[in-house]
């Protein structure tokens, strides 16, 4: 065949085809699941040039289409940040560790950097500039302010959402960090060798394969579901109760507890393998005299916690029961298992976590940044400022707060306490899930709109106390239900100008297109 291309080879073309990065996993992703067949040629494999151009032609014009007619014609396009892959919009210290509902790095750069393009037609912040994001989630407005060289505030009424905020803005002694992160990891494996783990899981995943490789051939299987020449759910049904008789011989020969209570969130979410490990690590922590490291390790074990909970991998970001048992894995196309031992994830992340914040070293700015555990709404900020001390203070002392940027929470959409749950479990943080603003739980009714409006509207009031007078207030929101107008109102703002962009995945399993808008508020009185 004359189309045919290596896959080095389409890697430059579709690159060149879609103006966007590709990557070799790019590319064997599509054979592996297959969109696209596989081929040899000299010994090397191959892809055929035109059904590279159908899938990605059949894509972009789905994607297009979907975007235009669901929402419209007002889109900024160029916020919706689509050229960048998920490694850059992670970028290193952004994905030191999971958070539902938090807005993609490029979109804070956007509205604080100097650039001025036909959207963006003036410069918001400057260097040495402070801005304020009272409801601060994992931090992106802290990192990347501290990235372009702006002072900045934030808080959070969540204590571990704070945690998360500051362990990636913090400044370690790597080596030091690097040699407790060792210890730790050499001491779990000898408590894994204890626990007698290691052997149970090396044979089941040796079962595992082989079934798999019988059952479930990739991509041949993958390539068969996608093209429906197989009843999915009933395949999946019929093997993976074939292979439940393999599972239960090994955890009885092994001795392995698979039983679960609902006492708390971890005796729930972990097997007792995992539970004991899990502690175990959590008592070597406490240990760590360096707080800044004790806080970051918090995380590490936090962020391995969340990989190991017992459930299945396509229901990780949004729990719905506990599985104990080998499972259908519908995002993998075979029979997975749940965790036992926490020791591959800790290794994976503690290496991950040392490598990013290496990166992120290197483009940090000497500016200040911290997060404070506190309600917006009544918080003494000037009282912060002057806590945190150095060049931040005399920024504040010459032109206090340039600004706000910052997403607050959506009306009835995530309990963000709940979401880290088992960290609050652990390690005894106090839980403030009343005081969260549009929490899940609380709905979308009226009245909960209505409570929604009112506490919005206290936070700006209070913020805008220690702004200066020339003030600029983004914020970041899906406002379906049109309440922002409201909330402006009642703060002494107006809305001067809006930006409309198309939000592509906010979520891991929230897979829809829409919209949210970034509205800029100024002084109600303001002289355009």
């Amino acid at each position: 065949m004359s189309n045919l291309l290596t896959i080095s080879q389409a890697i430059q073309f579709v690159s060149e085809l879609t103006t966007k990065k590709v990557t070799e996993s790019n590319i064997t992703y599509l054979i592996q699941y297959g969109r696209i067949d596989k081929f040899e040629k000299d010994g090397l494999i191959c892809v055929d040039k035109e059904q590279l151009i159908n899938y990605y032609h059949s894509i972009n014009a789905k994607k297009k289409m979907e975007w235009k007619n669901k929402l419209g014609d007002d889109i900024n396009w160029k916020l919706s940040f689509d050229e960048y892959k998920e490694a850059e919009t992670t970028k290193h210290v952004h994905r030191l560790h999971p958070y539902k509902g938090k807005f993609i790095p490029q979109l804070v750069e956007y509205f604080l950097d100097n650039h001025v393009d036909s959207f963006k037609k003036d410069v918001y912040f400057q260097s040495n500039d402070i801005v304020l994001d009272p409801f601060c989630g994992s931090g992106t407005t802290l990192v990347q302010a501290n990235e372009l060289g702006i002072h900045a505030i934030g808080i959070d009424i969540s204590v571990y959402n704070a945690q998360i905020s500051n362990s990636k803005i913090a400044i370690y002694n790597i080596s030091e960090l690097q040699k407790v992160t060792n210890y730790i990891t050499s001491e779990l494996e000898k408590y894994e060798k204890i626990l007698n783990i290691k052997d149970f899981e090396k044979e089941l995943l040796e079962e595992l394969y082989n079934f798999n490789a019988v059952y479930f051939p990739s991509p041949e299987y993958k390539k068969k579901v996608y093209n429906k020449e197989i009843i999915e759910k009933q395949y999946a049904k019929e093997k993976s109760q074939l292979f439940l008789s393999i599972y239960e011989k090994l955890v009885e020969k092994y001795n392995i507890s698979t039983k679960i209570s609902n006492q708390s969130f971890l005796d729930k979410w972990y097997f007792e393998t995992t539970r004991k490990e899990i502690y175990f690590v959590n008592e070597l922590i406490n240990l760590v005299k360096d707080e800044n490291i004790k806080h970051l390790l918090q995380v590490i074990l936090s962020r391995t916690m969340r990989s190991c909970r017992a459930t299945t991998h396509s229901d990780l970001a949004t729990l719905i029961d506990p599985i104990c048992t080998t499972y259908y894995c519908s995002k993998h196309k075979k029979i997975c298992k749940p965790l036992f031992s926490i020791l591959k994830w800790w290794k994976t992340y503690s290496k991950d976590t040392i490598a990013r914040i290496e990166v992120f070293n290197k483009v940090r700015t000497n500016t200040q940044q911290h997060c404070f555990a506190a309600n917006s709404a009544a918080i003494d900020i000037e009282k912060c400022i002057y806590s945190m001390g150095g060049n931040i203070v005399e920024e504040y002392k010459k032109k206090k707060i340039k600004g706000i940027f910052c997403s607050p929470p959506y009306v009835g959409l995530i309990d963000y306490h709940e979401q880290h749950a088992y960290a609050y479990d652990l390690f005894g943080f106090k839980r403030q899930d009343e005081k969260e603003i549009g929490s899940l739980k609380k709905g979308h009714t009226k009245a909960a709109q209505q409570k929604y409006i009112d506490d919005i509207s206290a936070v700006l009031i209070n913020c805008k106390k220690y702004l200066t007078q020339d003030y600029e207030v983004f914020i970041v929101a899906n406002d379906k239900f049109g309440l922002y107008e409201t909330i402006a109102e009642n703060a002494g703002m107006v809305i001067v100008e809006q930006f409309k962009r198309p939000v592509l995945n906010r979520t891991e399993k929230d897979k829809n297109v829409y919209s949210e808008l970034i509205y800029r508020m100024k002084e109600k009185n303001y002289d355009k």
